[in-house]
């Protein structure tokens, strides 16, 4: 900055030119659309615009085309290695999992080199549990993956959105990131009067790319469901789009956190960071520094002397009433969006990073989740097959035990203690019968508000299973504030009328019982885990013995 002068911080699938002409194609809509941009942020020339547009429109038509040829060859591979095997056949499953495998690897690959919002859209698709499994695990390791931006391009950024030279506004200012994504990178800062910041910085030109991929996205799910019926992507890719423009926008994103922690002010697990609002844009977000470890770093817990179950346990009693009681969901909680940090009066403390992407769910349908939930509880068939109707799934309830609660409508066996071996080969029995055109029916018969919550929950299952979780863990918080959810909407809603006391008293007391029955059930199942750890115990005390004697009878001998 200042005279070009560099601040040195250091604390601080038909034809082989179709996919080219579609990419050109693709390319130009994206700048068409962009005919209206935002006020411009940065003092350039008509010609230095004109020029970035075009290095934009090229770089789109590189991008989209390196899309489209993976995608014929996807395409390619499931249509000649599938045609001759009936669908549900032993020979179909172990080829489908394996061209699922192949086609995995090849989406990692064109993540990979297109950077941005593909690895965006791959992560997105690796927090669905409603994916074949060859893809989460392909394509999970795009989480951890951040190429940062030049560090003179970060500081153009911040010196157009706010006005000043980084020397004008910091006293420090840290040129390595703390920590990049895909669309934005976050630095250490230290202000004027000596408080520590982070500052979240977004990529330059992010807007126009989004809308080229975007569209060559939207393109590419058409014409793979004209060619697999089946399969039909189109929701999914709707509510990618609009989590992207939320995930764009910096001063919703402030906003998003200040709401949250309104929420949770007096929870004191719960931490989220203060913004700056006099150095906070649509691009820049200035944001109190808070320092801890990744929320999946064992390591850091056990040497804390902090049990990673109690961790798991906090983190889901958090999102859960963000789910069932807020109905106001933070979207993107993968394991560098939530740090624990070594305070508090439980011994740490759950910091809530990067609020861009958050659902408010209608209330009609947070009621209904709550007693969805309620239904899973009791096992109550009746119930969800009623609820099935109202989110307009019909027949496709069945599957809602199986999505939530990894049993069938037939189970008998208590919430979060494990399947008997009759259950296991009746779930097993009724995975195999699914169908793609079952799972994409469903998919589309579902509410909206149904995708952000499906895309939380298999984060979170991901990050109980790292810290060493039981399932119950998960099963008991979601029914315990799906709960709290129904009986503080019951509180508001009825007045002092005789009739509705008589309702606030019989709820009342169907919560009463309905607590008694969880609390009941957490008792089987830490009996349960104190079954396994004894059982454990003894085996390990017989085998030593065993070798002990094994070994004693070998030297007599």
């Amino acid at each position: 900055m200042g005279g070009g002068r560099r601040w040195p911080l250091k604390l601080l699938v038909k034809g082989t030119s179709s996919p080219v002409r579609l990419a050109v194609g693709i390319a130009v809509a994206g700048l068409a659309w962009n005919a209206s941009p935002r006020p411009a942020v940065a003092a350039d020339s008509s010609f230095s615009s004109s020029r970035e547009k075009i290095s934009s429109a090229l770089d789109g038509v590189i991008r989209s085309s390196r899309a489209i040829y993976t995608i014929a060859f996807v395409v390619v591979d499931y249509k000649y290695s599938l045609r001759s095997l009936p669908p549900g056949s032993s020979d179909y499953r172990m080829k489908v999992s394996e061209v699922h495998l192949r086609s995995a690897k090849r989406l990692l690959k064109l993540c990979e080199a297109n950077k941005g919002f593909y690895v965006k859209a791959g992560q997105f698709v690796s927090s669905l549990r409603q994916v074949p499994k060859e893809y989460t695990s392909i394509l999970s390791s795009l989480q951890d993956q951040a190429i940062p931006c030049h560090f003179k391009d970060i500081e153009d950024v911040i010196a157009s959105n706010l006005g000043k030279d980084l020397s004008e506004i910091f006293l420090a200012f840290d040129e390595q990131p703390i920590a990049a994504a895909s669309i934005a990178q976050v630095h250490h800062g230290l202000l004027k009067n000596n408080q520590e910041v982070a500052v979240k910085v977004q990529y330059p030109g992010l807007e126009q790319k989004m809308k080229i991929d975007i569209t060559t996205m939207a393109i590419l799910s058409k014409s793979v469901s004209r060619i697999f019926p089946d399969y039909r992507f189109d929701r999914i890719i709707e509510e990618f789009e609009r989590a992207m423009a939320l995930e764009l926008d910096f001063i919703q994103e402030a906003k998003n956190s200040e709401r949250a922690a309104r929420y949770f002010r007096n929870n004191k697990i719960v931490r989220i960071p203060g913004v700056f609002w006099d150095l906070t844009t649509s691009q820049v977000l200035t944001m109190q520094f808070c320092s801890g470890h990744k929320v999946d770093d064992v390591e850091f817990m056990r040497d804390s002397n902090i049990n990673p179950r109690e961790v798991a346990k906090s983190l889901m009693d958090i999102f859960a009433q963000m789910i069932f009681v807020h109905g106001f969901v933070h979207g993107d909680p993968h394991p560098g969006n939530i740090l624990v940090s070594r305070e508090g009066r439980t011994g740490f403390s759950i910091v809530l990073l990067d609020h861009g992407i958050y659902r408010e769910l209608d209330e009609r349908f947070r009621l209904d989740y709550c007693e969805l939930w309620k239904a899973l509880i009791l096992l109550d068939s009746k119930k969800i097959q009623l609820l099935g109707e109202k989110f307009g799934v019909g027949k496709y309830s069945k599957y809602f035990p199986v999505i939530f609660t990894g049993r069938t409508m037939e189970s008998k066996s208590a919430l979060g203690t494990q399947l008997s071996n009759e259950e296991k080969r009746l779930l097993k029995q009724e995975l195999r019968s699914l169908k793609m055109d079952d799972i994409s029916a469903f998919m589309e018969c579902l509410p909206s508000d149904f995708f952000p919550i499906l895309r939380t929950d298999g984060l979170l299952r991901s990050i109980l299973g790292k810290l060493g979780a039981p399932r119950h863990v998960r099963l008991l918080a979601y029914a315990k504030y799906a709960l709290y959810g129904l009986e503080t909407h019951e509180n508001l809603d009825h007045g002092l009328t005789a009739s509705s006391v008589l309702c606030a008293f019989r709820a009342n007391m169907s919560y009463f019982w309905l607590r008694i029955l969880l609390e009941f059930l957490t008792l089987v199942s830490q009996i349960e885990d104190a079954r396994r750890s004894l059982a454990n115990k003894f085996k390990r005390i017989l085998h030593k013995v065993v070798r002990f004697f094994y070994q004693s009878s070998f030297f007599l001998v």
